[in-house]
């Protein structure tokens, strides 16, 4: 009897797994609602979706450089992601919290440390010393295995490049105003990519005290 309505149903465990197409669907509908369970609840947390008190977005500036580091790769070296443990906090400072990156699109949390952890960096090292680091790593951390970016110095940042990138974010929910879209291109005008880097890292994680 179970034997002929597990038949019947057409539906068996032997059918699943000898039809490629039916478990492919079937694990792709698995993983979508288990991620949507994950991820939609994120959505309607305020700690997740409100920024931290104080927090600002960057300035022009300071964007310019958050794309410099980006597009030098730092991110593989180097996370932003301080633990909520103690060996973590007492060496870099308070845990990440989500309402600290809101204003990031994308956030860059990561896990690897070939470097390390970036994220209380700001205000740590004055504007020279991460010139010098930048432009010879060594020359300040003896043991570091970090290239050095000397290019950067003498690479003058588009002002052409700002305002497009101000405004992209807004649609996305950073509180630009039209006058800081319209001022971004004089902020940056005779910076160098390094100037605007050593922005970006000097503000790094000083939202939250």
């Amino acid at each position: 009897m179970s034997d002929h309505n597990t038949t019947s149903t057409g539906f068996t465990h032997e059918k699943v797994e000898t039809n490629n197409f039916l478990m492919i669907v079937l694990i792709v509908l698995v993983v979508a609602v288990g991620g949507l369970a994950e991820i939609v609840p994120l959505y309607f947390q305020r700690s997740t979706t409100e920024p931290v008190k104080g927090l600002q977005p960057y300035t022009a500036l300071q964007l310019m450089g958050r794309d410099i580091y980006l597009r030098e790769g730092c991110y593989g070296c180097h996370s932003q992601m301080i633990r909520p443990f103690r060996a973590e906090t007492l060496r870099y400072g308070h845990y990440s919290v989500a309402g600290e990156f809101v204003y990031d699109h994308p956030f860059q949390w990561g896990s690897k440390r070939t470097g390390p952890d970036l994220h209380r960096v700001g205000g740590k090292y004055s504007d020279e010393w991460h010139r010098i680091h930048l432009n010879n790593p060594r020359d300040v951390v003896p043991e570091s295995n970090m290239p050095a970016y000397p290019w950067l110095e003498k690479t003058p940042v588009d002002p052409a490049d700002v305002a497009p990138r101000m405004k992209a974010l807004r649609t996305v929910g950073v509180p630009y105003t039209e006058a800081q879209i319209a001022g971004g291109a004089d902020e940056v005008r005779g910076k160098t990519e390094m100037d605007a880097l050593v922005a970006y890292l000097q503000v790094m994680g000083r939202a939250l005290k």
